[in-house]
């Protein structure tokens, strides 16, 4: 890809990125937008020839404005008839301050929106697009802009404190990506970084070191985000999160707003809450659901479409490109999209798969049996095959060597004599007993074929603390949200359901004391118990369609 060339160049009539040909584009490079601080943000505005003051699309990003990003987003939009403004967030590439991931884009953004209003181009009215922190920082700002007509939010959510505490247990390896890949975009590693970061983080978590001197490994050098994070801001109510926190105010968004996700991206579960709130406010959101991680590049192209026929509709006034149902998803298994009114489907039932004796797994009701046992041993964690990772591949895996392990428990169905359907929230409510109050507990389904792969479809983790009391017996009844799912078990698949206390390096191990894996912190072994009988019974919750 090349660059718009500077100065006020003219381009000529030549095919876009999707072969399409539209109008000529002028774009002015480095435009210093001053902040209320004095810092400025650098920007590019690309403008299409002979236009009178079209809508404006404002995209922020943190990860550079030229090559790819100048392509996709601002030649691409602006062939179409809009002005774009794709800007630096600050503390990079070309813009002042110092880059406080999360923490400034409000006061930015509304600044950015405000300059914006004062220009003799402005046209009265705009949108916002992009994914993942880009997506973040429309949420930022999205409540309190009234010309802000339209959004297309891909892979992202408008708080990220969740994804960073996955059920409580810190996501250690999707949050060290991320502080190490901004850590290297302005350094020598440079347009690399997006390759660089995933090896280095993995080399990282791997050495055996305490997490607060992973960053050291992976970057080469302290990083501030990561050691606040680390410092234990899970709580909602922290102070920390007062300005990176937007959640509360999703219903209150005058836009129209369209969502692009994905079956195995690390934000979809917040995503979908971003969602249900809008349509708690009685708005009408358009989702798509496709077979995508979060770095996959196959949702770019269906997601610029998607964003495009939305800015039509909402600030054109085309609506022709819209499709009529306001939900689709790419139901796995099936290798088909389908059309929903409504997220969830309103036909979804909830069924119970009972975990069983004889490591079974059925709908029928929990006979009487002794508790499965395992131990759990921090030293050396159980670890993940496939999930939901920042960048990398998160497409399923075959997870028959984890469940060889002694530290996994593994419920199997029968073999499905009919196609079974799963789409929706999808839960788990286990019976447990623990040695220690501080423990992990993870469940995943997956699609056991026929040869024998048993192909993760999703997971879930809840840390438990003195907080979760347990009856006098010392059983304690855990709710496990797992990541939705839109996914098919053949009829001649079966059903599988693993249940154990670590998924490392996704999420940071449990030392089973309560306190950070410092270096010479002690680490305490757990012996973990899941109760299976009619007093308890322990189930996974799948949404039938």
């Amino acid at each position: 890809m090349v660059d718009l060339p500077a100065r006020l160049p003219v381009r000529g009539a030549t095919r876009g990125p999707g072969g399409e040909t539209g109008r000529r584009v002028r774009v002015r490079r480095d435009v210093p937008v001053p902040m209320p601080d004095g810092v400025t943000l650098a920007t590019d505005h690309y403008f299409p020839v002979g236009a009178d003051r079209p809508p404006t699309i404002l995209i922020r990003t943190p990860y550079g404005r030229g090559g790819l990003v100048g392509w996709m987003y601002g030649w691409t939009f602006a062939r179409h008839g809009f002005q774009v403004l794709l800007q630096s967030c600050r503390g990079g590439f070309g813009s002042g301050g110092r880059l406080d991931p999360l923490a400034d884009e409000r006061e930015d953004g509304l600044a950015t929106a405000e300059w914006m209003r004062r220009q003799p181009w402005y046209g009265g009215s705009f949108a916002m697009h992009g994914p993942s922190y880009l997506g973040y920082t429309q949420w930022a700002i999205a409540a309190e802009t009234p010309d802000l007509r339209a959004m297309a939010t891909q892979v992202t959510a408008s708080c990220f404190r969740d994804a960073a505490y996955v059920g409580g247990a810190f996501a250690l390896e999707s949050t060290l990506i991320w502080t190490t890949l901004t850590a290297q975009l302005d350094g020598r590693f440079g347009g690399v970084a997006a390759f660089t970061a995933p090896w280095r983080t993995r080399r990282a978590v791997l050495s055996g070191r305490p997490p607060a001197e992973l960053d050291l490994l992976s970057a080469g050098r302290a990083l501030p985000f990561f050691q606040e994070l680390l410092a234990n801001h899970a709580d909602p109510v922290s102070p920390y999160w007062d300005r990176r926190d937007f959640s509360a105010s999703v219903g209150d968004v005058g836009a129209e707003v369209t969502m692009t996700g994905g079956w195995y991206d690390v934000f979809l579960p917040w995503q979908l809450k971003d969602y249900a709130a809008m349509r708690a406010a009685g708005r009408r959101p358009y989702l798509t659901i496709g077979p995508w991680y979060h770095a996959d590049i196959r949702h770019g192209r269906a997601a610029n479409a998607d964003a495009l026929a939305w800015f039509r509709a909402h600030l054109l006034g085309d609506p022709s490109g819209l499709r009529e149902a306001p939900v689709r998803v790419y139901v796995t298994g099936a290798g088909e999209w389908r059309d929903y009114p409504d997220w969830p489907p309103p036909q979804a039932r909830p069924r119970r798969w009972h975990l069983m004796p004889g490591s079974a797994l059925s709908t029928g009701a929990p006979a009487d049996s002794d508790p499965d046992r395992y131990r759990y041993d921090p030293a050396h964690p159980t670890p993940v095959v496939g999930g939901p990772v920042l960048i990398g591949d998160s497409e399923p895996r075959d997870n028959r060597r984890l469940e060889a392990r002694r530290d996994v428990l593994v419920y199997t169905s029968g073999v499905l004599t009919e196609d079974t359907d799963v789409i929706g929230p999808v839960s788990a409510e286990l019976y447990v007993r623990t040695s220690r109050v501080h423990a992990d507990v993870v469940v995943r389904v997956c699609d056991v074929h026929p040869g024998g792969a048993s192909m993760n479809v999703c997971e879930g983790v809840r840390r438990l603390t003195p907080a979760d009391r347990g009856d006098a017996d010392g059983v304690r009844r855990v709710e496990v949200d797992l990541w939705p799912a839109g996914h098919r078990f053949l009829r001649g698949h079966r059903i599988r359901v693993q249940v154990a206390s670590g998924a490392y390096p996704r999420i940071a191990r449990n030392t089973g004391t309560g306190a950070p894996l410092t270096d010479g912190a002690v680490m305490v072994a757990s012996d973990q118990e899941v109760l299976h009988d009619p007093a308890h019974p322990s189930a996974v919750i799948l949404p039938v369609v």
